[in-house]
């Protein structure tokens, strides 16, 4: 298991396309990472049924918290074939996970800058965002996680981006989940009785 320090960052067209040409500039290009998501937002925890389109491989991975509950969590993952994405999806929603679920297809392409990894995406919910992320090891003590923090949030000072603060995901994660509960429930009154 790892522990991954993730922070995030929305903006728009024109932000996204100066970060962009910076990290090409002067970041590694790390490549194309597509990805179609299926993500079970539980009370305390993330679990995504991931199919990396783009890579041609597919995951199944368990986040130790939800986005706007903390920068550092254990994040526990393991790889399942591309072919076997919908029999996941299939078990976890026949586990009763069904109705914490949400569908997205997003754009991505990660660089590394600083020594910091870099994920530039786009998605219907999100829109133009990236996720600035460390990978540290689960025995890291809290210094080294508060350094790893303290890296991200200069790599994004260098790089013109502010971060979202944990309330702002916190807000914007909440939007999001209420949103998507109304359109499921829109839709299954549009279903006609049969």
């Amino acid at each position: 298991m790892a522990i991954e320090i993730e922070m995030r960052a929305r903006f728009p067209k024109d932000a996204h396309d100066q970060l962009v040409a910076r990290l090409k500039a002067d970041g590694e290009d790390l490549g194309n990472d597509d990805k179609h998501i299926y993500f079970y937002v539980l009370p305390d925890q993330l679990l995504k049924v991931t199919d990396n389109t783009a890579a041609g491989t597919a995951k199944i991975t368990l986040k130790g918290s939800k986005i706007g509950q903390g920068s550092a969590f254990a994040e526990t993952e393991f790889a399942i074939a591309p072919a076997d994405v919908s029999a996941a999806v299939k078990v976890f929603n026949g586990l009763g996970f069904e109705a914490a679920m949400h569908e997205a297809f997003n754009f991505r392409h990660n660089y590394r800058f600083d020594g910091v990894e870099i994920a530039v995406k786009w998605s219907e919910a999100w829109g133009y965002h990236a996720e600035f992320e460390l990978l540290l090891d689960d025995a890291a003590s809290d210094a080294a996680r508060d350094e790893a923090t303290a890296k991200i949030m200069d790599v994004a000072a260098e790089l013109g981006i502010t971060l979202m603060t944990e309330q702002e995901l916190a807000d914007f994660t909440a939007a999001f989940e209420a949103a998507e509960q109304e359109r499921k429930e829109r839709e299954q009154q549009a279903v006609p009785l049969r």
